[in-house]
């Protein structure tokens, strides 16, 4: 284990990122095709994409490439001992937790992306607020409105000391760690270079969980996900649905695919929806028009102070 605490070098190159996080988009826009929600309120059907001609995403077969050397890298690279060793490194007294709100933060997150990046013409608050403005325009609760506008924050680990090693424990499809990696992942193959396909309890069905167990007791693949959800849990009022989008919105083998079912408990159901219900507004809200930060701004701020009252962050 202390092979796995030792310091390692931040990677900041955010046009790199973005463009590695687009590749990732792609098939997850060509995975979401024929997905159908139903219910009332916050997962009720999405309409802001009713008309979008969904195949004028980036395609599919042009990220191929790029999207399978970077699954390859995460596959491998997801241990158990590696995100046992991101939550101690998270969670160790001895670092230092930058402390910033909700708005400053969206714009130290702003910086990422640099004029030399080709292949990404929106700023990093602009596409938040892509995303918060189309659960806006369907009526969705306010709650909904800012996991949107927030869902992506995570990727501030990127600036913070031994948070992230590159890429491939930042972005991507999430999974658990500690039990079999499912076929219905992406690229499944891939797993056969982590050494915990071949660990004894690790490569089992279950591994260290017991069936039914919950969702909240897996231990998530380390990312931008699974960092933010760390970071809000416990300094915001915002619902456990929301925490749930937050958390799973990249865990494509359960939402999408049906995988590790066997693990989810009595009221996992409803997070499952939630996420469900959040999915399009991540992926499609991408082509609609540019938002003017400067007139959503007042409105965003109201909404932050609602569900962050003590205003300033830990992160």
């Amino acid at each position: 284990m202390a092979a796995a605490v030792d310091v390692r070098p931040v990677y900041r190159d955010g046009a790199a990122l973005e463009a590695i996080s687009d590749a990732v988009d792609a098939i997850n826009i060509h995975k979401a095709m024929a997905t159908d929600f139903e219910g009332p309120s916050f997962d009720a059907e999405s309409r802001f994409d009713a008309q979008k001609d969904k195949d004028g995403f980036r395609q599919y077969d042009d990220a191929c490439d790029r999207v399978k050397s970077f699954y390859a890298e995460q596959h491998a690279k997801q241990t158990v001992a590696h995100n046992l060793a991101a939550r101690e490194r998270f969670y160790s007294p001895s670092r230092r937790r930058p402390e910033m709100g909700i708005w400053e933060a969206m714009e130290r997150l702003n910086t990422l992306i640099d004029d030399s990046d080709p292949d990404t013409e929106l700023s990093q608050i602009q596409h938040l607020l892509q995303s918060a403005e189309a659960i806006r325009r369907d009526g969705k609760p306010r709650w909904m409105q800012l996991t949107g506008l927030i869902h992506d924050l995570g990727r501030l680990m990127l600036f913070f000391d031994d948070c992230s090693e590159g890429q491939w424990d930042v972005v991507g499809d999430t999974f658990p760690v500690g039990c079999r990696f499912d076929s219905r992942c992406i690229y499944p193959e891939t797993f056969k270079a982590n050494p915990d396909s071949r660990h004894e309890l690790y490569s089992t069905r279950y591994g260290i969980y017991e069936p039914a167990c919950g969702m909240d007791k897996l231990l998530m693949s380390w990312g931008h996900d699974e960092y933010l959800y760390l970071v809000l849990k416990d300094q915001s009022t915002l619902p456990r649905e929301a925490l749930a989008m937050i958390r799973f919105h990249s865990f494509y083998p359960w939402h999408k695919e049906g995988a590790y079912r066997d693990f989810m408990a009595e009221g996992d159901e409803v997070l499952l929806n939630a996420v469900r219900a959040f999915n399009p507004y991540d992926l499609y809200s991408k082509s609609d028009d540019v938002p003017m930060v400067h007139e959503l701004k007042p409105y965003y701020l109201e909404l932050i102070d609602e569900f962050f009252p003590q205003r300033i962050i830990k992160w």
